[in-house]
């Protein structure tokens, strides 16, 4: 049965583009113009994913989450709003928001949104059908690379797929460390059960504790009903605590009992819940280091470190670069409704040669861009982002033996300093921050922001 989205915007073509998309990829889809004939026919439409816009005839959009609310809990709400701020993000996850989108809309986003919406949903209503889909997605074969690193991290993902142990994910970011979490979940005995994503820097530290936990009503002013917290939504299943560095002192505590004991308390209540839960966490940070430094407690890193995997960034396995480049130029072609483009020569070679900072999820990103700009069915150079192309005008003066090595780091340096950060130029040259340093001080290159005082 396809998944039934309601769409919520007084604004007519913002209501077609989003009912055209989400058709073409097979909900079925309904559209409402205000939040009040929403609430009258929500008993009748009972949707399992609703996308509303923030600014409506009437009550907005928060007010039309927070009133749905209260009838129908299980509904997962995406409110797209044209002015992001800390303000409306607070409001929208009080009232009970999955996410929020801004304007203007990324088809590609909002796509992912509303498909991670469902799959909670089903994972919540446990259907056979829809579990053994996502089963087949994450299906290791599905992880798309064939280096020696990588093939590393699919073994080490088999062997402790189906324990109970705790699992670190270290990596840098956009390599791909929920495509693993997801993967261990649903090739484990936990797969019919809820997978749930939690992101701990994405959510404001003083709503974080209510997510996670729950609360009683009345709990708070605005507790104005009693809500599961997300922990024991995932009970049976997997919970992935994302950015688990950025946790702050206290919830660790809180975090270390819950592992300790398997017991959570709403914020409010009196009694502890009992919940069954595997938990993998993730980090991009040196967490070692923190521990260290005491910004991470060491007894919860030990709790949480039962295994830990690290995933290679790109630059470490270019050989999963080009498997890349054609799953994702097929991928984004269908998604886009465009002809499946080729790659030409000079594309590709900046494409291998690239350090990719941002890893896979920067190549996903450069591939979508490129097969909305290119044209005749090719990508060509000119389609590739404006940063790459420089970078490798100074790359084929160094290969055509115009430069040597120092003198391309130097002509490097100087081009690109005002466009990168001293992090980002140290991995795009491969050396260390100390070492960029270094050669700037022998050059006399100061900082670009020294250089503009």
């Amino acid at each position: 049965m396809a998944e039934r989205l309601l769409i919520v915007a007084d604004d007519e073509s913002l209501c077609e583009s989003l009912r055209g998309l989400f058709v073409r990829e097979g909900y079925d889809v309904t559209v409402m113009r205000s939040a009040e004939d929403t609430l009258a026919q929500i008993d009748d439409l009972v949707p399992d994913v609703v996308i509303t816009d923030m600014y409506l005839p009437g009550l907005d959009g928060i007010e039309l989450i927070r009133k749905a609310k209260e009838r129908y809990s299980d509904i997962l709400f995406v409110l797209v709003t044209a002015h992001p701020s800390l303000e409306t993000a607070v409001a929208a996850v009080r009232a009970g928001a999955f996410d929020y989108v801004v304007k203007p809309i990324i088809h590609a986003e909002i796509k992912r949104i509303v498909r991670r919406a469902c799959e909670r949903r089903s994972s919540a209503r446990i259907l056979p059908p829809v579990v053994s889909d996502l089963s087949r997605r994450y299906d290791f074969g599905r992880i798309i690379g064939e280096s020696e690193a990588l093939q590393k991290v699919i073994r080490a993902v088999q062997k402790i797929a189906d324990a109970r142990s705790s699992v670190l994910l270290l990596g840098e970011t956009g390599t791909g460390k929920e495509l693993i979490a997801r993967t261990i979940h649903y090739n484990s005995r936990r797969s019919e059960r809820a997978f749930v994503a939690i992101n701990c820097s994405a959510i404001p530290e003083n709503l974080l504790e209510s997510e996670l936990f729950g609360h009683v009503k009345g709990a708070f002013t605005s507790a104005v009903s009693a809500k599961r917290g997300l922990l024991e939504e995932a009970s049976g299943g997997t919970v992935l605590l994302d950015e688990i560095g950025d946790l702050s002192t206290m919830l660790q505590v809180k975090l270390l009992r819950v592992l300790e004991d398997r017991e959570i308390r709403p914020i409010g209540g009196v009694k502890n819940i009992h919940v069954d839960l595997r938990v993998i966490t993730a980090t991009n940070r040196d967490i070692n280091r923190a521990v260290k430094e005491g910004r991470f407690r060491e007894d919860l890193y030990y709790r949480i470190n039962t295994v830990s995997i690290t995933l290679p960034p790109l630059r470490d396995r270019r050989d999963d670069i080009e498997p890349l480049l054609r799953y994702f130029i097929d991928h984004y072609s269908h998604e886009l409704g465009r002809q499946t483009p080729s790659l030409s020569e000079d594309a590709l070679e900046v494409l291998r040669q690239y350090r990719w900072p941002g890893n896979v999820r920067e190549l996903q990103n450069v591939i979508e861009r490129a097969i909305l700009v290119c044209e005749n069915g090719v990508i060509n150079f000119c389609d590739l982002p404006e940063s790459m192309r420089g970078i490798t005008e100074v790359c084929e003066e160094s290969v055509a033996g115009k430069l040597s090595i120092e003198d391309y780091s130097k002509a490097f340096i100087q081009k690109y300093q005002a466009q990168y950060t001293e992090h980002e130029l140290a991995e795009m040259l491969g050396i260390t921050r100390k070492a960029l340093w270094e050669k700037r001080k022998r050059w006399g290159i100061g900082r670009h922001a020294e250089l503009q005082k």
